[in-house]
């Protein structure tokens, strides 16, 4: 049997039990006045009942008579109302932050400590992310994705701390080494970047695009695809990039290169030192404005018994109330 006929049954039995509970009292009480005026016949009865406080007491026997009566069967009527199951309905449009974030981290050798920064920040900013979708590509000498775009957060948190780990090796080959060393070179920084940018879907949607690019711009080795060229490929898909160096130095910074790489795009490229840090620059790129994307309205339907529930309480309450009344 359904919850709903369930609720309907019982609400309907409770009802009656309460009706039935107010014949058997009042047919009781009069019962039992009829048996006392049988037992103890007055004589001149007409002359007691022609007395003013004799009439009062009759009235008001009478209104409580007539109270229970109405009380009852408003009792009867709200319980019917809450076995009804009253509901209300509350049109909903979903939302969802159109921000997608692309990590792209270069994992030769000299950058394992700043992707473990990076990747340890976005690990610690998933609690407070809602619909911003998160990727992860690495490159060396080829690029790997390791996780698509995606508000799965339990799947990236598992991913991020995985690739994580793996910088923290002993022996055997690391996670984080197979599939980027595919090629000849090291840090090939436009083959990388052109690899994140095409992990970006959904174009004709309008939504923040960004890349997180991570590299100490050491190229070692020819590309297939330019620094230049894989920018202005970023540049066409509305794509910002943002570049971390972490090469140190008192005048280490970004390159002219990587930086006119990054402006062509709106993004900018930053030094990593003692005054700038992942968390700042992360912070930044969420300062982005991001669409807000609404989904198909949806009608939901809720039960909303509590008022209904309330009301059947009083005029329940008013029933003990009048019964002691008479009872007296």
């Amino acid at each position: 049997m359904e919850l709903a006929n369930i609720w309907m049954l019982v609400g309907a039995v409770f009802a009656a039990l309460i009706a039935v509970g107010v014949g058997l009292l009042v047919g009781l009480r009069r019962r039992r006045a009829d048996a006392a005026a049988d037992a103890a016949p007055i004589a001149r009865a007409e002359r007691l009942r022609a007395l003013p406080s004799f009439r009062q007491a009759v009235r008001r026997r009478a209104l409580a008579l007539a109270g229970l009566l109405a009380l009852a069967s408003v009792t009867v009527l709200l319980a019917g109302v809450v076995a009804a199951r009253p509901m209300s309905s509350q049109t909903i449009q979903p939302v969802n932050t159109s921000r997608d974030i692309m990590l792209c981290l270069d994992v030769s050798g000299s950058m394992s400590d700043v992707d473990v920064e990076v990747l340890t920040v976005f690990d610690e900013l998933l609690d407070g992310f809602e619909g911003e979708r998160i990727g992860l590509t690495i490159f060396n000498s080829s690029a790997v994705q390791i996780f698509p775009l995606t508000d799965d957060y339990d799947f990236v948190r598992e991913h991020l701390q995985r690739i994580r780990e793996s910088f923290d090796y002993a022996e055997g080959i690391p996670e984080h080494w197979v599939g980027t060393l595919n090629g000849s070179g090291a840090s090939l920084i436009g083959d990388g970047l052109a690899s994140c940018a095409v992990g970006f879907d959904h174009e004709g949607d309008e939504r923040s695009r960004s890349i997180i690019l991570a590299t100490d711009n050491e190229v070692n080795g020819a590309s297939i695809v330019t620094l230049e060229e894989a920018a202005a490929y970023a540049a066409s898909k509305q794509i910002r990039v943002f570049a971390l160096n972490p090469v140190e130095g008192k005048d280490a910074g970004p390159s002219a290169e990587l930086i006119a790489a990054a402006e062509a795009t709106g993004g900018a490229a930053f030094g990593l030192r003692e005054t700038t840090t992942v968390d700042d620059i992360v912070a930044q790129v969420q300062e982005q404005e991001a669409t807000e994307l609404r989904g198909q309205a949806q009608v939901v339907w809720s039960d909303q018994p509590n008022l209904w529930i309330v009301l059947l309480v009083l005029p329940v309450l008013g029933l003990v109330v009048v019964l002691w009344r008479v009872r007296l």
